[in-house]
């Protein structure tokens, strides 16, 4: 079953077919009912499609993820707004369909993996004797993404029927930007025939049992700094050679980072409130067969750093730093951003969601999160970058959440892992979210209601 899609986006239309997907055996299922053990295997087959970039197989999640919206007979397509990379939004239609819908957001890319530096090969979603299953996407993001089906197959099977529409959507290319995704996505046609009126996204695990929500991210400034100097003789000392400047730019760019990092451990700022500096890269030397010719200084050398700003953060302060003391051209320093990504959106506000009693989502999901049993933290700025950042440039409310407390975070790190009980808990957490922002009647009190969903 479809709906319809403006004939000015070209689309490939998956096949609606219920692929017979070969059973999983879990080492650890005995413990689980059938239909949790059902569940737990449908997120192994998703998790068991390498979709690891840079050669993510698209295709086969896509008809994998459309077979289980035909399952539970919601309507699909995947949408090709890149040719080579399906877009997959699901539909379950609410009985008042002039109300902004609610956007359940995920991706279907995930990084590649170290498969040598791995218990278990990354892509085998194993269940070890506790439970735990390996795989990359387990954490970021592909649970989400399943988690928000099982939770409407809940839904559908109570007999609850939302009055709102709700849409799943699940995106290529997260990990390398989103430009042939999310980017492409809030752009067309399809996205503005939606009526979204607030999205869910990724977040992160927590380390204890409070779950974790983000209203806004910090955003990328990739900073590559050049200098140049005079080559000579490796016994020589110069003033101002290249290697001597650029040294002074890595010792002041230490203490800068080192400054913002102590905030973070004394406990007076959380990690995406500051503004963090790694360095990605350095290139300077003289190449030879063995490796590099020691004896002959290097006439320019090159470093690159990640940074992330919070939107908060004083970029202009960031960028007199930047030209006066990281790169300063007094000593034949020059500086470029690779990647410079806007942190306001189109009305010039910071991309962030209120959390407060003006936002009547942000009081509905703090209400149906606890309604569930889970415990919060206090909501915080995303360390990284998301594509929550598409939407909140268009002024949505957007909320990062990802129901794993408990959990060790393991964000494109070896040997990723999400107990099974921490994802079943999970989809019974946006159960009570869905319910509730599918429910809302705006100008009744949401606070109020919302107990009463």
């Amino acid at each position: 079953m479809e709906f319809h899609v403006p004939n000015t986006v070209s689309f490939h239309l998956s096949l609606l077919i219920l692929v017979a997907w070969p059973s999983v055996q879990a080492s650890h299922s005995s413990s689980l009912s059938s239909s949790a053990a059902e569940t737990i295997s449908r997120f192994q087959h998703y998790l068991q499609i390498n979709t690891s970039q840079p050669t993510p197989n698209y295709y086969q999640a896509s008809d994998f993820l459309v077979s289980q919206a035909k399952s539970i007979s919601l309507q699909s397509q995947a949408i090709e707004f890149v040719r080579g990379k399906p877009f997959v939004l699901i539909k379950w239609p609410g009985t008042n369909p002039h109300l902004p819908s609610i956007l359940l957001y995920s991706h279907t890319d995930v990084v590649p993996s170290e498969i040598d530096k791995w218990k278990y090969d990354p892509f085998s979603a194993h269940i070890d004797d506790n439970g735990n299953i390996y795989a990359r996407g387990s954490q970021d993001m592909k649970c989400v993404g399943m988690q928000y089906l099982e939770a409407v197959r809940r839904l559908k099977a109570s007999g609850f029927q939302p009055l709102r529409s709700i849409y799943l959507a699940f995106s290529p290319d997260e990990e390398i930007g989103g430009q042939d995704g999310a980017a492409k996505f809030v752009e067309s046609e399809v996205f503005k025939s939606l009526n979204i009126g607030v999205v869910l996204d990724e977040g992160m695990a927590s380390a204890d049992e409070n779950y974790r929500i983000f209203y806004a991210e910090r955003s990328a400034r990739w900073l590559v700094i050049k200098a140049i100097g005079q080559p000579g003789h490796g016994s020589r000392l110069y003033d101002n050679s290249a290697a001597e400047n650029m040294m002074k730019s890595l010792e002041s760019i230490r203490r800068f980072r080192a400054s913002q990092f102590d905030m973070i451990k004394a406990g007076l700022m959380a990690e995406g409130e500051v503004i963090s500096v790694n360095m990605a890269y350095s290139k300077a030397g003289t190449p030879s067969p063995t490796g590099f010719v020691m004896n002959l200084q290097p006439s320019e050398a090159e470093v690159g750093f990640d940074i992330r700003v919070p939107p908060t953060a004083d970029l202009e302060s960031l960028e007199r730093r930047i030209a006066d003391e990281w790169a300063p051209a007094s000593r034949n320093m020059t500086f470029r951003f690779l990647a410079k990504a806007p942190v306001h959106d189109e009305f010039g506000n910071p991309f962030i969601t209120k959390t407060d009693n003006s936002n009547p989502w942000w009081g509905l999901l703090q209400d149906a999160i606890q309604r569930a049993g889970g415990k919060l933290h206090e909501p915080g700025i995303f360390p990284a970058s998301t594509d929550s950042r598409y939407f909140r440039r268009l002024g949505l409310p957007a909320f990062g959440f990802s129901p794993m407390a408990n959990t060790p975070i393991l964000l494109h790190d070896h040997n990723e892992f999400l107990n099974q009980e921490v994802y079943l808990k999970g989809i019974t957490m946006y159960e009570s979210i869905i319910k509730a922002y599918a429910s809302y009647v705006e100008n009744e009190g949401n606070r109020a209601s919302a107990g009463d969903l």
